[in-house]
C-alpha cells in the first residue's frame, strides 16, 4: 500500500533534462534598508527552472503555462504583496498590467527582473506610507473621535487609490480605527499614539529585513498556488522551518503560526497542547499582543515576523503567557479577548481518542450514548514497523474504547470528528474496518489516471450497533474519508455541517536532489499529485461530505473550507467500487429521524434560540463597515460582545474554565459526562436515540476484536 497524506511519497522525475542557463548572474543585495532594491541571486534562477518544470509536468492538474495562467499568477502575486490594497496606486497597477500575460514567459525563460521590480515599487510605496504615518502620529491631536465617519474593513476588492491624497485618507481612517480600538480597550491617549508609533516602526523594521529569498518565494508561490491551494514552493529557510515545525510545536502553547496581512495567525491548534486543552484558540485567530506571566505588560506584535513572535510566545515549561486575540469569526469592532495559558510540553497521549457517556432523555426514558472524541488520525509508523506491542494507533485506541462502552451497556455510539483536520490515511481505512465487515474504503487517483482502491480486508467487526458520526466545517481529509465510507456503506448517520472538502494528496520534493553538486540550497516544492474519491466514485474534493442531518451553523460554505479557495481543484467522479451495503441506515429511517429533528427546531427553546442567535451572528458578520465615532463604535463593540456572550452561553464557545483530565487512557472505563454545554453533542445524541427507536433498537453486541 502506498503511503499518502501524512507519509509523503517521492516523485520520480523520468527523463529529466536541464534547461538552458542564462549568462547573467545578478549581484546579491544586502537587505536592511527600504532605500535599497532587492535583486534575485543566481541560485534562484536554478530554483525557478526546477520548480517550473516540476509544476508544469507533474502537478495533478496538468495545467500548461500560457497567457491565461499568467494572468492568474499576476493577480495572485499582486494580491500576495498588497492584499489590503493599502500601498500601490492605481497608476502602479496600470503600469504593471503590461506584464500580466508575460509571467508564463518569465518562468519558462528563467527571468526574475519584472517580479522583483514589481516588489521594489511596493517597497517605495511602503516607505511613502511610513513617512505619512509617522507624520500623522506626530501631530498633537491626530484624530477627532467625535467626527461622524465610518470605514469599510473589507478591502479585498476595494478600488486602488487614484492618488496619494486618496491613499492618505484611507490610511488616516485605518489608523484612526486602530487608535479607537486601543482607546476603547482602556489605553490613555498618549499610550495609544505611542503604541501605534511602535507598531509601525516594527513594520518598517520587518520590511527592511525582507530577504531576496522571501520575495522569490512569494513569486513562485503565486505560480504554485494558482495550480491549487495546497501546492507551494518553500525557500531554503522556510523549508528548514517546515522540517522542524512538528518538533517545535511540541512545547509552548501548542499552535502553529504564520504571518498574514501584518498579523500573526494561527494555522493549526495542536491536539494535546495548552491551546487545545483550553479550547480557547482556533484556526485563523489573530494574536495581536503577548504578555509574560500574570502581571507582565502586553507587547503589541502586529507587523512582527512570525519567528520573532514565536520567541515571545514560547517559553519555559509551567510559565504563564497571556495573549490578546481577535477571533477568526469576530464581528467588526469586536474587542480582542485575553487568554491565559500555561506553557508545557505536549503530551502525545492527550492527542489520543477519549470516551465519555452522555445521558439522553427521550419519551421519559433515559438512554446512555457513548461518545468517542478523535482529535486527529494518529499512528506511530515507526513503532508499527518495529512491531511494538503498544504503538500509538487511532484504531487500536478506539477499539479499546468501544469495548469499555459496550461493557457500560451504552445504547449507541457517537464518533466525534469535529475540528479533526485529518492525519494518517492508514488509520482512516483501518478505523472504518471496525464498523464494517470488509471492503473498499477510499479510492486514490493519481495524475496519470491510475486508480488505487484501499480496503479493509479484516472480516471482523468491533461494533455493529447504532452509530452516528459528528462532523463540522473543519473536519477534513482523513476525517472526510472515514465519514464518507460510513455514509456510503449506510453503516451510520452523519450529523453536523458540510465538511472542509480537502480531497487532494501532496508530496514533498527537495530541489537539491536534481543538482547534487551544487552547494547552494534551492528549497522544496510541496506538490499535489493525487485526489481522494469515495467508494461510490464521488470525490471528497471541494464538496466534502454532506451530513444526513444538518445542524445549525455560523459559517457559510464559501467562507471556510476548500470552497473558499479560488484555485481549488474541481469536484468530479470516477467509477464506483464494488461494495456491499450494510443496510443499517435507509432513506425511510433517515426521513423519519429528520422529521423529528425539524419538529424540535420549531419547539425546543434551546434550539430555537441557537438558530436565532446564529442567524443574527451571520448577518452581523456580513456588515464590514465600522464607525470611527467613539460613541457609535462603543455601541458597536457592546453589541458585538453581547452576541459573543450569547454564542458562548449556547455552547458555541467552550467554557474557559473547563478542565481536561490529563491522565485518562484509552483503556480507562468511560466516565459519565460532566455538566457542560455542548448543544451540538446533545442534539446528536437525541438524533441517535431517535434513530435507535425508529430502527427498533438493533443489537449492540460486539464481535471478535481486531488485532
Amino acid at each position: 500500500m502506498k503511503k499518502y497524506l501524512i507519509t509523503l511519497i517521492p516523485v520520480v522525475l523520468l527523463g529529466w533534462q536541464r534547461g538552458p542557463v542564462q549568462d547573467k548572474a545578478p549581484m546579491v543585495t544586502v537587505e536592511g534598508s527600504l532605500e535599497e532594491d532587492i535583486k534575485p541571486i543566481p541560485a534562484q534562477y536554478k530554483a525557478e527552472e526546477l520548480t517550473t518544470r516540476i509544476l508544469s509536468s507533474y502537478h495533478y492538474r496538468k495545467t500548461k503555462l500560457n497567457d491565461s495562467l499568467s494572468a492568474a499568477i499576476f493577480d495572485k502575486y499582486i494580491d500576495g504583496i498588497d492584499h489590503g490594497r493599502l500601498y500601490y496606486l492605481a497608476s502602479d497597477i496600470s503600469e504593471f498590467e503590461k506584464f500580466k500575460n508575460s509571467f508564463d514567459d518569465y518562468l519558462l525563460k528563467r527571468e526574475l527582473d519584472v517580479p522583483f521590480e514589481i516588489y521594489n515599487v511596493f517597497r517605495k510605496r511602503f516607505k511613502e506610507r511610513s513617512n505619512y504615518i509617522q507624520t500623522l502620529l506626530g501631530e498633537t491631536k491626530p484624530f477627532d473621535f467625535s467626527a461622524d465617519e465610518s470605514m469599510n474593513t473589507d478591502r479585498e476588492k476595494a478600488a486602488w487609490a487614484k492618488n496619494t491624497d486618496e491613499l492618505n485618507d484611507t490610511w488616516r481612517k485605518y489608523l484612526k480605527s486602530e487608535a479607537l480600538d486601543l482607546k476603547l480597550s482602556g489605553k490613555p491617549d498618549t499610550a495609544v499614539i505611542t503604541t501605534l508609533r511602535d507598531r509601525y516602526k516594527n513594520r518598517d523594521r520587518a520590511l527592511g529585513r525582507i530577504r531576496t529569498e522571501q520575495v522569490f518565494q512569494m513569486f513562485m508561490n503565486a505560480y504554485a498556488e494558482s495550480m491549487d491551494p495546497h501546492t507551494s514552493y518553500m525557500a531554503p529557510t522556510s523549508a528548514d522551518r517546515f522540517k522542524q515545525e512538528m518538533s517545535q510545536s511540541l512545547e509552548g502553547i501548542g499552535a502553529l503560526l504564520r504571518e498574514e496581512d501584518n498579523y500573526i495567525k494561527i494555522v493549526e491548534v495542536i491536539p494535546g497542547g495548552p491551546a487545545f486543552k483550553g479550547k480557547q484558540l482556533k484556526k485563523e485567530d489573530k494574536i495581536i499582543a503577548v504578555a509574560q506571566g500574570d502581571e507582565g505588560k502586553m507587547v503589541d506584535i502586529v507587523g512582527w515576523f512570525v519567528d520573532d513572535a514565536v520567541k515571545l510566545i514560547k517559553g519555559p515549561k509551567s510559565t504563564v503567557v497571556r495573549l490578546q486575540v481577535i477571533s477568526a469569526d469576530a464581528l467588526p469592532g469586536t474587542p480582542p479577548k485575553e487568554y491565559r495559558l500555561v506553557r508545557e510540553k505536549i503530551k502525545l497521549e492527550e492527542q489520543r481518542a477519549k470516551s465519555e457517556i452522555v445521558s439522553i432523555n427521550s419519551s421519559n426514558k433515559q438512554y446512555k450514548v457513548g461518545v468517542i472524541d478523535i482529535p486527529l488520525f494518529y499512528r506511530d509508523f515507526e513503532g508499527a514497523q518495529h512491531k511494538e506491542k503498544e504503538f500509538s494507533s487511532t484504531t487500536r485506541d478506539v477499539q479499546k474504547l468501544i469495548v469499555n462502552l459496550q461493557q457500560a451497556n451504552v445504547d449507541g455510539i457517537v464518533i466525534d470528528l469535529r475540528n479533526n483536520g485529518g492525519g494518517s490515511l492508514t488509520e482512516a481505512v483501518s478505523l472504518t474496518g471496525l464498523f464494517i465487515n470488509r471492503g473498499p474504503v477510499v479510492q486514490v487517483k493519481e495524475g496519470q489516471g491510475e486508480i488505487e482502491v484501499q480496503s479493509d480486508n479484516d472480516p471482523t467487526i468491533a461494533y455493529d450497533g447504532p452509530m452516528a458520526v459528528m462532523v463540522n466545517r473543519f473536519s477534513a481529509s482523513a476525517s472526510e474519508i472515514f465519514a464518507a465510507a460510513i455514509q456510503d456503506y449506510k453503516r451510520g448517520i452523519i450529523v453536523g455541517e458540510q465538511t472542509y472538502g480537502k480531497g487532494t494528496v501532496q508530496t514533498l520534493i527537495d530541489l537539491n536532489q536534481w543538482v547534487p553538486k551544487e552547494t547552494d540550497q534551492l528549497g522544496q516544492v510541496k506538490l499535489t499529485v493525487a485526489k481522494f474519491y469515495r467508494i461510490n466514485g464521488s470525490s471528497t474534493q471541494l464538496k466534502g461530505v454532506m451530513p444526513d442531518l444538518e445542524l445549525p451553523t455560523a459559517f457559510s460554505a464559501n467562507e471556510f473550507g476548500e470552497g473558499s479557495q479560488a484555485s481549488a481543484l474541481p469536484w468530479d467522479q470516477i467509477p464506483s467500487s464494488r461494495y456491499d451495503l450494510t443496510n443499517n441506515v435507509n432513506v425511510k429511517v433517515i426521513d423519519q429521524v429528520r422529521d423529528k429533528y425539524k419538529q424540535r427546531l420549531k419547539s425546543d427553546e434551546e434550539l430555537k434560540t441557537l438558530v436565532k442567535t446564529l442567524d443574527e451572528f451571520k448577518k452581523a458578520r456580513e456588515n464590514k463597515v465600522v464607525s470611527l465615532q467613539e460613541s457609535k463604535r462603543k455601541l458597536e463593540r457592546d453589541e458585538a460582545e453581547k452576541k459573543r456572550l450569547a454564542m458562548k452561553q449556547l455552547g458555541e464557545d467552550s467554557l474557559d474554565d473547563e478542565e481536561e483530565d490529563a491522565d485518562v487512557k484509552p483503556t480507562d472505563a468511560p466516565k459519565e459526562a460532566k455538566a457542560k454545554k455542548d448543544i451540538y453533542l446533545n442534539e446528536t445524541g437525541r438524533i441517535l436515540v431517535d434513530f435507535i427507536n425508529i430502527s427498533k433498537e438493533p443489537s449492540l453486541a460486539g464481535t471478535k476484536k481486531k488485532n
